[in-house]
Parts: C-alpha cells; sequence; structure tokens
C-alpha cells in the first residue's frame, strides 16, 4: 500500500514481445521482473490479451505497445478488451486516440470504466487533464509546438557538424529514436500526435490523412547548418487551428527565428502554445527521460482507481 495515497497495489500481470503473456493473479515481483528473473512458464500458457487479463484477474491494464499510425492496433483491441472485462484501461500509445477515440470513450462510459491517456503527448505533462480541470469554459482556438524527440535531436546533432545518417543514429544511441526511424523523420509520429490533441482537447474527429504531413528528410545538412549560422533554426512543427466547424493541422519543417521560443529547444525537450479565447500559454518539458512516460501512466493510474 502507497501510505500518500491509501492504494493498495498487486502486479498481477506482464506481457512483452519476449516473454509473451505472464500472469498470476496471486501476485508476480516487480523487482525480480526487473531483475530478468522472470516466472516459470505456465503449463497452459495463456494465449491472447482476453485471457491474460482473465487469468490475471486485472482492475487496470497499462498499454504501452509500439504505434502503429495507420491502424491504432493491437493497443486498440487491448483497450477495448480491458474495459470489456471490467478493468480501467490507461495506454501510453496515442494511436488509440486517433482510431478509436469514440468507441473506447462511449465503452468506459458504458463499463464505468476509465480510459486515460496522459502520457501520449509529452510524456508525463498534464496537458488532457489541465483543460477539464483547470481550464474550464475556454474555448481552444488552436495550438503549435515541437512535439517530436527524435527530430529535434538529429537537427540539432546535424547543426553540429552530423551528417544525417550519423545524427540518426545519435538519437538511436540516446534511445529516442527507433531501430526504424521513419515514423519519427516522416513526421507520422507527431502527425498523430496533432490528431489525438484535435480530437480530444478540440472536440473534432480529426482523421490522420487529414493532417498536412512534411518529414524532414528533404533538408539538407548544408542548409540546416547554414541558416543556423544566421541566427535561424529549422524545426519540425506542429499546428492546429480552427477553420469553420474543422480544424486545418500540419506537422512540416519551419524555419524559425533565434527569439521564438520552439527554436531554442535542444536535446529532447518539446513545447507547446495554446491559444484559447481567453489567453495564451505555453508548456515546455526539459529533456524528458523514461521517468517521464511512467509518471503519466502512475498520474493516469492515481486518477483512475481514487475515482
Amino acid at each position: 500500500m502507497h501510505r500518500r495515497y491509501d492504494v493498495r497495489w498487486r502486479l498481477t500481470g506482464v506481457a512483452t514481445r519476449r516473454a509473451g503473456w505472464v500472469a498470476d493473479s496471486d501476485g508476480l515481483s516487480p523487482l525480480a521482473i526487473l531483475n530478468g528473473h522472470w516466472p516459470a512458464p505456465s503449463p497452459r500458457p495463456c494465449r491472447d490479451v482476453r485471457e491474460w487479463l482473465e487469468k490475471s484477474r486485472a482492475d487496470v491494464l497499462l498499454e504501452t505497445s509500439s504505434l502503429d499510425a495507420q491502424t491504432g492496433q493491437p493497443a486498440v483491441e487491448h483497450l477495448k478488451a480491458a474495459l470489456e472485462l471490467g478493468a480501467h484501461a490507461i495506454t501510453a500509445n496515442k494511436g488509440p486516440i486517433v482510431h478509436a477515440f469514440g468507441e473506447l470513450t462511449a465503452l468506459a462510459r458504458e463499463k464505468k470504466k476509465k480510459f486515460f491517456y496522459e502520457a501520449t503527448v509529452m510524456d508525463g505533462v498534464p496537458i488532457f487533464s489541465m483543460f477539464p480541470l483547470g481550464l474550464p469554459a475556454t474555448f481552444l482556438q488552436g495550438f503549435s509546438g515541437v512535439l517530436n524527440s527524435t527530430t529535434n535531436v538529429v537537427l540539432t546533432e546535424i547543426e553540429k557538424g552530423c551528417s544525417f545518417d550519423e545524427a540518426v543514429k545519435r538519437a538511436q544511441a540516446m534511445g529516442v529514436a527507433e531501430t526504424d526511424p521513419a515514423a519519427d523523420l516522416d513526421a507520422w509520429d507527431a502527425a498523430v500526435k496533432v490528431a489525438a490533441l484535435a480530437i480530444v482537447l478540440m472536440g473534432v474527429p480529426v482523421k490522420l490523412e487529414q493532417v498536412q504531413r512534411t518529414g524532414i528528410r528533404d533538408l539538407s545538412a548544408e542548409k540546416i547548418r547554414s541558416v543556423r549560422a544566421g541566427g535561424m533554426r529549422y524545426k519540425l512543427v506542429c499546428r492546429a487551428e480552427r477553420r469553420g466547424d474543422g480544424v486545418l493541422c500540419s506537422v512540416q519543417p519551419e524555419l524559425l527565428l533565434a527569439s521564438d521560443p520552439l527554436a531554442n529547444l535542444e536535446g529532447t525537450s518539446s513545447a507547446i502554445r495554446f491559444d484559447l479565447d481567453v489567453m495564451s500559454f505555453s508548456i515546455i518539458e526539459h529533456n524528458p527521460g523514461v521517468e517521464a512516460t511512467a509518471y503519466g501512466l502512475l498520474a493516469d493510474f492515481l486518477r483512475a482507481v481514487q475515482g
């Protein structure tokens, strides 16, 4: 039990590509698993997420599978299974927001469970929870920001003299870029984040294909370094702006003056500016690590179990 929050918890299931579906309703040892000591294989291993959830008798699912920008799977099915079986569903995967937000929200309401997703954009920064709790009776007109860490690192490393490929390898060595960095370099990750923010915060069912998307591959290293020497910087900028009943969304490299707050972001830092009907404000996240994403999941867990 965590005394500060009066929450009793037990880890009853872990699922990974390597270990498969591991479940024990009596409880697993988090410390042992973190140190690579997995339980002995079950004579009847779980075959799928539903059997795993039933065997673990889960009250909460923390879903952290890799993003599939085009379908949101398998995360969507994982979250649906959890809600249908009576568990709160918490995810760090933004795909389900873009591809199944309405369905998952309605299902959570029907089952009287929580569907939370704070860690999907800017890790543990409380963006999604901030609006209903801290900004009631406001109207979000648009937002702009730098929301993809990989491209930020790559552009910074190129400015320092690296080639494009060398910069990507450095981002991979830092643990920021995936083995296949295409989703970041071609702006799919950023486009999904823009759509997710527009869907949840602006209430418009934006489709991924409606986001105007341009990645950073066509920027030459020489151009990136030359504009930096002239007091400007390229950043992959995300934007959304209301147009009538819809929202115009885009992600593309933009040339920014050094005085622009977005131009000053280094490393894995990210930032977003929200333009409301009554005010505008910005949030900057400074060089987050994996702990920041974990915090987002933990915050959602506490919100879910404490009602």
